[in-house]
């Protein structure tokens, strides 16, 4: 059996659909039950836990082999411990665990929130589990945060307008993930994954605007408004380390990663796919 945290999110639905229909047992674990588009796959068993607890996860864990671990935006926190939830799947018993991790950690790794994600991977790796760690650059689902202003005005508002980085689609996440608790030639990989070119958020507006067949205007925040909106539901130094890397990425966050092709054998999927797949949010 297979622990996906994060169960009902961008990464967590896609890769708890690729392991039911690989013929896993799989246990989801989010924080509320599933509602709507975020119902689970039939057969998949769904536990509320919340990962700030640790102890909450352990009936979850009870007869896994492998578990994948995301760490959510409170786990960047300066009171979590979000290593404690390595040492309790060894304690269950888990053999393996693949985690969710940052990109950051390799191209900024004194920005506070990857230092703390970086103990996490150290603890991972001295876990004595079997492990694998996949570090996303920016995904292409954080658009989302754009639907309701898509919906209602036609407008996407977003600071450093014509700054781009190759955002990859959570699906590829997820797929790269599945690979990693499935196979054991992934044991002790580090993966970065990107999409497959550098895109803006106003091309990215264009491209929501192309697969509406609508304009859609594109409005430039400041970076304390883009600040603001952030902090409302991420910690203040993960939306600052976040702002940095948008406002300037370096070399490493612009250039594209081949681990996606090298793990699916397949290139990563264009930003265009994404919303296509997606467009119902944003009508």
């Amino acid at each position: 059996m297979i622990v996906v945290t994060g169960a009902t999110g961008n990464v967590g639905r896609p890769l708890t659909q690729a392991l039911a229909e690989a013929g896993e047992q799989v246990t989801a674990v989010s924080r509320r039950p599933p509602t709507g588009s975020a119902q689970l796959p039939d057969g998949v068993r769904h536990l509320s836990a919340d990962l700030a607890e640790p102890a909450s996860l352990a009936a979850a864990l009870d007869g896994a082999k492998a578990l994948f671990l995301l760490l959510s935006g409170d786990l960047h926190a300066p009171e979590a411990r979000p290593a404690d939830l390595i040492a309790l799947a060894a304690a269950h018993g888990v053999r393996r665990v693949v985690l969710l991790s940052s990109q950051g950690v390799s191209t900024r790794p004194l920005d506070p929130s990857r230092v703390a994600v970086r103990a996490v991977e150290d603890a991972l790796r001295g876990s004595g589990l079997d492990w694998a760690i996949v570090r996303p650059g920016g995904f292409a689902s954080n658009a989302l945060a754009w639907a309701e202003s898509v919906r209602t005005e036609r407008t996407v508002a977003a600071p450093f307008g014509d700054v781009g980085v190759p955002v990859v689609d959570p699906a590829d996440i997820a797929e790269v993930a599945a690979a990693c608790l499935l196979d054991d030639r992934h044991n002790g990989g580090v993966y970065e994954l990107t999409g497959p070119e550098v895109i803006t958020p106003r091309q990215q507006a264009a491209a929501i605007a192309a697969a509406l067949d609508s304009p859609v205007r594109f409005h430039e925040l400041t970076r304390d408004e883009a600040r603001l909106a952030m902090t409302r539901f991420v910690p203040a130094e993960l939306a600052d380390d976040t702002l940095d890397i948008l406002s300037a990425p370096r070399p490493a966050e612009l250039a594209i990663s081949p681990d996606v092709q090298r793990v699916l054998g397949r290139p990563p999927r264009p930003f265009r796919d994404w919303v296509t797949r997606n467009i119902a949010a944003f009508r």
